[in-house]
C-alpha cells in the first residue's frame, strides 16, 4: 500500500482511542544537504522520539515536498514537511505537516540562510548547529490522521506508519520559493502523485474534549 493519499473526512473512522501524539523531542546538532530531489535536515546524536503503539521511533531527519503530497478533502497545499522516524528494528513512522501560504514558518526561518546557501550546491552536508524540532509546535493535543502506507521517495518501501497533522500551518511565499528553487525539477516540484486508497482504513484522532463536527 503506497503513499501519499487523499484524506477525505467522509471516509475516515473518527476515534479518540489512538491517543494524543506522544512526542519527546529535544534540541540536537543537525546537518543540511541538498539531495537534488529534496532538502534534508538530519539530526546527529538524537533529537528525541515518538511513541506509537508501544514502539519508540527515533527522529532522524526532516525534509520538504512542494506542493504537498497528501491532500485533505481533495485539496493539496503549498508545502509538506516530513519528520522521519525509525525504530530499532528498522520500521519507519513519518509525521507529516501541511502548509498553506501565509505567515512565515518559524522552523524554516531557523535554517533559511542555509537553505539559500545550498540552493545551487548539491551533495554537500552543511552543519547548521543545534536545531530544536519542538519549534514545529505540533502539539500533543492535535487532531491527526493515521494510516499505513509507504515512503514517498524511491524505493517507496511499504509498512510505514503515517501521521498527518489535520491543522494546516502557514508558510510564506518566499520560504516556499527558497525550498523549491533547490530542486532538480523546480517547475514541477517534488511531490509524488496521490496513490489509490484501496481497502485501507484511515483513522482521524479527535480528543474527547474536541468537537466532532
Amino acid at each position: 500500500m503506497q503513499s501519499p493519499i487523499d484524506l477525505i473526512d467522509e471516509r475516515v473512522q473518527r476515534t479518540s482511542k489512538l491517543g494524543r501524539l506522544d512526542t519527546h523531542y529535544k534540541p540536537a546538532n543537525a546537518t543540511l544537504i541538498n539531495r537534488g530531489y529534496d532538502m534534508t535536515l538530519t539530526w546527529i546524536g538524537g533529537a528525541g522520539h515518538i511513541h506509537i503503539n508501544g514502539t519508540k521511533y527515533q527522529l532522524n531527519q526532516a525534509h520538504w515536498h512542494t506542493p504537498t503530497e497528501h491532500g485533505i478533502n481533495g485539496q493539496r497545499f503549498n508545502l509538506e514537511l516530513h519528520l522521519v522516524h525509525q525504530s530499532t528494528n528498522d520500521k519507519f513512522a513519518v509525521v507529516g505537516v501541511l502548509y498553506k501560504l501565509g505567515h512565515n514558518d518559524s522552523f524554516i526561518a531557523k535554517i533559511e540562510p542555509y537553505l539559500q546557501a545550498l540552493a545551487s550546491t548539491k551533495g554537500v552536508n552543511k552543519s547548521v548547529g543545534i536545531i530544536d524540532p519542538r519549534v514545529i509546535k505540533i502539539g500533543n493535543s492535535t487532531e491527526y490522521y493515521r494510516y499505513m502506507g509507504s515512503l514517498t521517495t524511491p524505493a517507496c518501501d511499504e509498512g510505514v506508519i503515517w501521521t498527518i497533522v489535520r491543522k494546516v500551518k502557514t508558510v510564506s511565499r518566499e520560504q516556499v520559493r527558497i525550498i523549491r528553487e533547490a530542486l532538480d525539477d523546480e517547475a514541477n516540484g517534488n511531490a509524488r502523485p496521490i496513490q489509490p486508497l484501496n481497502n485501507r482504513w484511515v483513522k482521524l484522532y479527535i480528543p474527547h474534549d474536541h468537537k466532532t463536527n
